[in-house]
């Protein structure tokens, strides 16, 4: 996620380094670059001239504080101005209203507002323990009606059937009124999209929206769309009173451009950023998390939510428990936990999150490779019996190649898991022991050996 900005920025950071006080001529030198990196990411003009304008004036002449070089004091005031520029603050769903609190999701064909809906459902059952209802009002795609269908099932939250017959206000207005007589706390509205906005379009949303009257008005846009994207989301603000904004693909090859600009274009604040296909690919949207990332810090406190949703509390006391009473780490803990990571997104998105120097040393695994990966350390794991897995060292030639022949892989994997699992052993005795720092040590060697893994998704 805005990997080439990150970079970029990191380099002029380091050109400051040596300076003993941020000058109005080094801070200028460094700004012409960050300009320059800015503009390449697709961040609209206006935006990039606001930010180059701010973070001048509040960096010239800032003496270093303590033992911050001016490379960091700089990095400081950069920060907090793409705080500023994307919202300062985290904004939610508002459900400030008597149920359903209904939720109006607008946007261009394609800019996977269907997929955002279901989403979106899931993350309101899950984080806000919410009672979900989705209709689509999309009566232009019949496969738009069967895809919320689909999509919703697989969100575990409840569907309104609609036809493509029916006009939108009228789907929406039965909606609204099932919800209430069935109790549910949110009803999200899936409006039709077209390839380009047009009149007809604005028209039928407007009138989605006079005859639901929703707490929420979000537009759905595709991050990768760079510079169309907050042109599109002007002519959407103009025509709504939108009050939030979800971009969607932020973890594509997209230059960012569109994280950096929607909020000071809209004056709205981004709700919501979709990473992934997976249903439960949407984070709510941290401009200081985000404004970290982007600058190579990495965002820990997201990592932890992540980690928290993603891990099974009874399994995770009942593991520390077998640790602390030294009854040892075998193959079926290294199973559990793979399939742990595996719930928070992978390691990509872990890594995603991760200091940019952390990120770099762990490696880049091909796209899917790290699933690949871990499908084939539980094949290798479920070919062996319960005793081999209680006590790997009974893993000799012979019962490697039955294992091998077992997981329909070759010995050499075995003998890599096997390997693996031996680094991984050792920082379970350590961290058993109490040793925090041998553990923190051993973590930061494990990383490199993540990324040799990665053959095993050949």
């Amino acid at each position: 996620m805005l990997d080439n900005l990150t970079t970029r920025l990191a380099r002029v950071m380091k050109t400051l380094k040596g300076e003993a006080r941020l000058t109005e001529a080094n801070i200028t030198d460094a700004l012409r670059e960050v300009r320059m990196a800015l503009l390449e990411a697709d961040v609209a003009l206006p935006v990039v001239k606001d930010f180059i304008a701010a973070v001048k004036e509040k960096a010239v002449g800032e003496a270093v504080i303590g033992s911050l070089s001016p490379g960091q004091a700089l990095i400081g005031v950069v920060h907090g101005e793409l705080t500023r520029i994307m919202g300062a603050a985290h904004e939610g769903i508002s459900f400030n209203t008597q149920p359903p609190a209904i939720v109006l999701m607008a946007g261009l064909q394609g800019a996977g507002k269907t997929t955002t809906v279901g989403k979106l459902g899931k993350f309101l059952k899950e984080n806000h323990k919410k009672k979900v209802l989705v209709v689509s009002c999309d009566v232009y795609r019949p496969a738009a009606i069967e895809q919320l269908k689909s999509v919703a099932s697989q969100a575990g939250v409840d569907f309104f059937p609609s036809t493509v017959g029916e006009k939108p206000e009228n789907i929406a207005l039965a909606a609204v009124d099932w919800a209430k007589r069935h109790y549910h706390d949110v009803l999200l509205v899936d409006t039709a999209g077209r390839l380009a906005i047009d009149e007809e379009m604005m028209a039928e949303i407007k009138r989605l929206h006079a005859a639901v009257n929703p707490i929420e008005t979000l537009f759905v846009v595709d991050a990768m769309l760079g510079q169309d994207a907050v042109n599109t989301a002007r002519s959407f603000n103009e025509a709504l009173p939108l009050t939030g904004v979800v971009l969607t693909k932020l973890d594509g090859d997209s230059r960012g451009g569109a994280a950096l600009s929607v909020r000071h274009v809209t004056g709205k604040p981004i709700k919501f950023a979709g990473v992934g296909e997976k249903l439960a690919g949407l984070e709510a949207f941290h401009p200081e998390r985000m404004a970290s990332r982007i600058l190579g810090m990495g965002d820990v406190l997201s990592l932890i939510e992540e980690a928290k949703k993603g891990l099974d509390e009874e399994k995770a006391v009942a593991f520390a428990k077998k640790l602390k009473a030294g009854k040892g780490f075998d193959l079926s803990d290294f199973k559990e936990q793979m399939a742990q990571m595996r719930n928070m997104g992978g390691l990509s998105a872990m890594m995603d999150k991760m200091p940019a120097q952390i990120a770099q040393a762990a490696g880049q695994l091909p796209a899917g490779a790290e699933n690949k990966m871990i499908g084939r350390v539980e094949g290798i794991i479920n070919s062996m019996t319960p005793s081999e897995r209680a006590k790997p060292e009974l893993i000799k030639a012979s019962r490697k190649r039955r294992i091998a022949a077992g997981a329909g892989v070759q010995v050499q994997d075995v003998n890599r898991l096997l390997n693996q699992f031996e680094q991984t052993q050792k920082m379970m005795k350590q961290f058993s022991k109490g040793g925090i720092g041998k553990l923190m040590r051993g973590m930061k060697g494990m990383l490199p050996g993540m990324g040799g893994m990665g053959g095993m998704g050949r």
